[in-house]
């Protein structure tokens, strides 16, 4: 369920256990709210945001249950001043959502880049997010870099 105005949604919305737990996950995303964050979000879940070795996961691994989540949400969110994310598809079957859209990440100062990507969830038996994959390059990411006005 979407409870955030910097969340568009352009893609299918019936009531997916996986589409709803992503769309918590945005929403709590875009209030800068751990602790809702973490509600969405199994004890013993994995987070890989980027898939693969990053400035956030030197070693590619994941950050595991709520305390590496917690750690990832210190050095990836809570630096930004702003999320804006567009979901422009959602693909679900299973106890698994794909989602593709864009996160524009602005900055206090006012500048800004754009994340385009592609994120997997996976849910357990309680709706709860136990796998969460983002598929993004940060290069990518990092070119679309916009210094503030």
């Amino acid at each position: 369920m979407i409870t955030s105005d910097a969340v568009v949604w352009n893609a299918p919305d019936d009531p997916h256990p996986a589409r709803a737990a992503s769309q918590c996950s945005y929403s709590a995303v875009a209030k800068g709210d751990l602790a809702e964050w973490l509600t969405v979000y199994a004890e013993d879940a994995v987070l890989e945001d980027p898939v693969g070795p990053s400035m956030f996961d030197p070693e590619g691994r994941g950050h595991h249950g709520h305390a590496g989540i917690s750690a990832f949400w210190e050095k990836a969110i809570a630096p930004i001043d702003t999320f804006e994310f567009t979901i422009e598809q959602s693909m679900a079957n299973g106890r698994t959502c794909a989602n593709v859209g864009r996160i524009r990440t602005s900055f206090a100062d006012g500048s800004h880049t754009t994340t385009e990507l592609v994120m997997v969830y996976v849910v357990d038996d309680d709706g709860r997010v136990a796998s969460m994959k983002a598929y993004w390059e940060p290069e990518r990411t990092m070119a679309s870099f916009t210094p503030a006005p």
